[in-house]
C-alpha cells in the first residue's frame, strides 16, 4: 500500500469521477484506474464501481473513506512535524529567470535571512523551460518566471502574480535615446547597438516580435538581464527588458542606466512565483513564498510600473 494510492481514492471521491480525478492529478485515466486496482487486489475490496458510463467510488469504498482520510491526516501531521523540526537548517532552491532579478530578489532574500538565519537559499538562474522541469522533478522548490500577455501557462503549478509591467528600452543616461520621451523601433535600430537576450528567454521572443524580421546594424547576445544592464552601463548599446527589472536596480538608482517606454506598444509582462501544485510545501518554503509576496507589494507601492 502506498500513500499516493490513498490520495488518488480521496481525489476520486472529492471530484465524483475517475475522469475528473485523473485530470486534476495530471494522470492518464487508465494509469489512475490501474493504480487503484492494485490497491483493490491488496485489500480484497472493489473500491471503484466501474461501468460503461464511467467509474465512481463504490459503496464499499465509501465505507473505507473515513479510514483513508485518517491515514492521510496522520501522514500530513507527520510531514508537518518533520518540517517544523528541520526547517531552520534546510536548503531552499529558487530558480529565477534573469529578468526577475535585483529589485525584487535582493530585498526578499534579505528579509527572509533575518527570520531564517540558518536556512540556506540557493538561487539558480535558468531559462523558464528548465525551471518548470526542475520544479516538477524536485530539483527546485520555487520558481520565478516571466510570461508575456496572452501566453499559456503550463498545468501542474500553483502560481502567484508578483509584478506586472511593460517592456522598456534600457539605455545609458547620456544615450541619444534617453532624450526621447518614447523610443520607436526605428529609433532603436538606427541609434544603438542592440543587446538581446539569448534564445529561450521571454524578452528574446518579444524583441524578435517587435523587430518583425528586421535586423539591427549590430547586436550582442547575452544570457540574462544582469549582464545586459552592465553592458548598457558600459556604453555598448541598449537592451529591452521589463520595467520591473530596471526600476530600482542599483545601476538605475545611481544614474548609470535609465529607461524609456516603447512607443506604440502596450504589451504586459508578468512575473509569477510558481511551485508544484501537487506537492506538500515545507514551512520554510512557505515563508519564503510569502516574503516574495510582501516584497512585491512593497515594490509596487514604491515604484510605479506598467
Amino acid at each position: 500500500m502506498r500513500i499516493e494510492q490513498l490520495e488518488y481514492i480521496a481525489a476520486v471521491t472529492r471530484l465524483g469521477s475517475l475522469r475528473r480525478a485523473a485530470e486534476s492529478l495530471h494522470l492518464s485515466q487508465p494509469a489512475l484506474s490501474e493504480t487503484i486496482r492494485n490497491l483493490e487486489r491488496e485489500l480484497g475490496v472493489d473500491i471503484l464501481d466501474r461501468r460503461r458510463s464511467g467509474a465512481k467510488v463504490s459503496d464499499e469504498g465509501r465505507e473505507l473513506l473515513p479510514h483513508i482520510i485518517g491515514v492521510l491526516d496522520a501522514v500530513d501531521k507527520l510531514r508537518r512535524a518533520a518540517d517544523d523540526q528541520h526547517h531552520t537548517s534546510r536548503m531552499i532552491r529558487l530558480g529565477t529567470v534573469n529578468a526577475a532579478t535585483v529589485p525584487l530578489l535582493v530585498p526578499t532574500i534579505r528579509e527572509f535571512r533575518a527570520s531564517h538565519p540558518e536556512t540556506q537559499v540557493e538561487v539558480v538562474a535558468a531559462q523558464q523551460e528548465r525551471i518548470h522541469r526542475e520544479l516538477m522533478e524536485g530539483g527546485l522548490d520555487l520558481g520565478l518566471v516571466n510570461y508575456l500577455q496572452g501566453d499559456d501557462r503550463p498545468p501542474g503549478f500553483h502560481s502567484t502574480e508578483l509584478l506586472r509591467g511593460r517592456p522598456v528600452v534600457c539605455v545609458r543616461a547620456d544615450s541619444p535615446l534617453a532624450a526621447l520621451p518614447a523610443v520607436r523601433v526605428d529609433d532603436l535600430l538606427a541609434a544603438e547597438s542592440l543587446i538581446i537576450m539569448r534564445s529561450g528567454y521571454v524578452m528574446h521572443r518579444f524583441v524578435h516580435r517587435i523587430l518583425e524580421g528586421r535586423n539591427p546594424a549590430f547586436s550582442y547576445s547575452t544570457d540574462g538581464a544582469e549582464m545586459g544592464k552592465l553592458m548598457v552601463a558600459e556604453g555598448l548599446g541598449a537592451t529591452v527588458l521589463p520595467d520591473f527589472s530596471v526600476i530600482g536596480d542599483p545601476l538605475e538608482r545611481c544614474g548609470a542606466i535609465t529607461y524609456r517606454p516603447l512607443a506604440g506598444d502596450s504589451t504586459e509582462v508578468l512575473l509569477l512565483l510558481q511551485r508544484p501544485s501537487a506537492n506538500s510545501v515545507p514551512r520554510a518554503t512557505q515563508d519564503l513564498y510569502q516574503t516574495f509576496v510582501r516584497s512585491a507589494d512593497a515594490y509596487r507601492a514604491t515604484h510605479a510600473t506598467g
